[in-house]
């Protein structure tokens, strides 16, 4: 069987209860309100990785994308060791839709792409 390349797409953990340390350490972590209001500002922490990613010159985090579903809100582009893989972003949602799903994408120069999301209420 072929090996898998990291480069092949979004990269998820395959057991989100049970991660490698790869995984735990390119895994985006969403820190935000569960529930929030419509037409009110909240913020969105996005760190890369449960153990913190380092960011050095052969090894780092390029930028980090925020979506609410297809749509895009942000790119973050990082620098290697002048950053830290991590950012906050203040959103404001409407009230059109009552659930929205925020979706990060990040990618390290050695390991690809990786991907979270996480589900967020909108309510008037």
């Amino acid at each position: 069987m072929a090996e898998t390349s990291l480069f092949c797409g979004l990269n998820r953990p395959k057991d989100p209860a049970n991660m490698t340390e790869l995984e735990k350490k390119h895994t985006p972590v969403i820190e935000c309100p569960d529930n929030v209001k419509a037409g009110e500002p909240f913020q969105v922490k996005i760190k890369v990785g449960e153990i913190p990613h380092i960011m050095e010159e052969g090894h780092h985090i390029q930028w980090i994308d925020l979506y609410s579903g297809e749509n895009f809100n942000a790119r973050i582009d990082l620098t290697p060791v002048f950053t830290r893989a991590e950012v906050t972003i203040t959103l404001q949602k409407s009230g059109k839709h009552r659930t929205s799903i925020l979706r990060v994408i990040e990618r390290c120069n050695l390991h690809g792409q990786w991907e979270a999301t996480k589900e967020i209420t909108v309510s008037e």
